[in-house]
């Protein structure tokens, strides 16, 4: 069996309709003896509505899919060239693109006759949003194979800059001799402390951001885990629907076999009783004759 073929098509169906059909493929396999397809095809994961929703997005929108990941490209470029003026011009481009490609996809997915409510649409563009910063994610889209929503993402924090830019503190600068009374320890001009005081908020955000997108992880794992076992006790019933119906047959073939040797004793105590008539009728003859 063709893994790559029937994960094309399971992840092109509804979830709803993932499990059942991921059922029937594995049962195929076993029944073909193809054990190393089965466990392949049983490992694939259902995806969930939002990462169902951006596929879909992938699979029917693939002249807007590959001009987002230019985009994606672009970003990560910027990132490392550290270039502030294409970092604004992308930035402005990625916000406006993830949040029209995420109507789409929703549009997409009521068009399949699967509704989509506001928390999921928020999900679509934080898929969209990780699929720009991380090229793994970017590449799995691209196939229309994501399963999860990705953690919020924090900015591009897997792409190194090439150069990282120092500026000097102005607190280092020597306090002029020509200025009387100046104390040694320069203290911070206000445009320094609001500074200060911006880049301690920034951080703080990011250390939220950051603790926001492990909490959607850890939601995301217990979720796949709960998924995980959904899949195994699927599994468990469909093989023993199987297991179930090969007994009924075996009972049916056992009753059928019974029932041919109950006919074959009565044929055996027919011929041997006609045989025993027929030996008598010989002896009878054999007696008026002499």
């Amino acid at each position: 069996m063709d893994v790559e073929e029937v994960a094309e098509e399971l992840y092109g169906l509804k979830p709803a309709e993932f499990l059942a059909a991921r059922g029937a493929y594995v049962a195929q396999a076993r029944k073909a003896k193809d054990t190393a397809g089965a466990k392949a095809i049983a490992a694939l994961r259902r995806p969930v509505l939002a990462a169902w929703a951006a596929n879909i997005l992938a699979r029917q929108q693939p002249r807007e899919a590959e001009r987002f990941l230019a985009l994606g490209e672009s970003l990560r470029e910027a990132h490392r060239a550290l270039d502030a003026g294409q970092l604004r011009a992308a930035g402005r481009q990625q916000h406006q693109l993830v949040t029209a490609l995420a109507r789409t996809a929703a549009d997409l997915a009521r068009a399949a006759g699967q509704p989509v409510s506001g928390t999921v649409l928020h999900e679509i563009e934080q898929t969209l949003h990780a699929v720009l910063a991380h090229p793994d994610l970017a590449e799995q889209w691209s196939r229309g194979r994501l399963v999860k929503v990705p953690g919020a993402a924090v900015g591009f924090a897997d792409v190194a800059p090439r150069t990282v830019p120092t500026r000097p503190d102005p607190a280092e600068r020597p306090v002029p001799e020509s200025e009387p009374g100046r104390s040694a320890e320069r203290r911070p001009s206000g445009l320094e402390s609001a500074r200060t005081k911006a880049e301690e908020a920034d951080a703080e955000v990011g250390r939220c951001e950051q603790e926001l997108g492990e909490a959607r992880d850890r939601q995301g794992t217990a979720g796949h885990g709960a998924e995980e076992a959904a899949d195994r006790v699927h599994r468990a019933e469909q093989e023993l629907r199987e297991a179930r119906r090969a007994e009924s047959e075996a009972g049916a073939v056992v009753v059928e076999a019974g029932t041919a040797v109950e006919a074959a004793e009565r044929a055996l105590r027919d011929a041997r009783r006609a045989a025993g008539q027929a030996a008598r009728a010989v002896q009878r003859l054999d007696q008026q004759q002499r």
